[in-house]
């Protein structure tokens, strides 16, 4: 967990990687917008090429001042998710141009504390099994935002509703796996 150490003056979360703060910038966007929201995608690229390369995007993307002293990535949401499409086949159709360092995804779910996955009954198809974990009492609504780079680091973020601060991001490199590969699926 983060602590308030960890915290700059702005309230923005301070990272030692590069993609770590990227992770954490798209948190804190995504708390801006509050919750039960749509899973939302995102192009991570090179702040100094995206300078160099596209000087007007990075003007419009407020990243015209100095440069900063350290490597970063800049997130670039892109377009909404097409509705009534599973994650796993939409992510299936992605194909990032070599511009693109790596991606990030922000999504909210419920989850389960893992005392209450041996009571998950058997046979249990998707829609009856997102039926009884949303009844479950002890369920909690989460935010992921998983990260990828194409050249295979990994870091996420996840916040709980109940514990709605920047102070309370859990982050780490292994935090949700399967979402981590499905990403790196789309540098392939």
């Amino acid at each position: 967990m983060l602590s308030m150490s960890n915290v700059s003056p702005s309230g923005t979360p301070m990272a030692a990687s590069p993609l770590t703060r990227a992770v954490l910038e798209i948190d804190e966007y995504a708390s801006g917008l509050g919750w039960d929201q749509p899973a939302r995608l995102f192009a991570l690229v090179d702040t100094a090429k995206l300078r160099a390369q596209e000087p007007q995007l990075a003007a419009q993307l407020g990243l015209d001042g100095p440069a900063e002293a350290t490597a970063s990535l800049t997130p670039v949401e892109q377009d909404e998710l097409p509705a009534g499409t599973a994650l796993d086949e939409f992510l299936g159709t992605i194909a990032w141009p070599d511009a693109v360092a790596g991606c990030a995804l922000t999504l909210e779910r419920l989850m389960l504390p893992p005392s209450a996955e041996a009571t998950v009954p058997e046979g249990l198809d998707e829609a009856r099994l997102t039926e009884w974990v949303a009844r479950h009492p002890e369920r909690q609504e989460v935010r992921m935002t998983v990260a990828v780079l194409r050249d295979g680091a990994r870091e996420s973020a996840v916040r709980l509703r109940e514990k709605d601060s920047s102070t309370e991001v859990l982050t780490g490199s292994d935090l949700v796996p399967g979402l981590a590969e499905a990403l790196a699926a789309t540098f392939n």
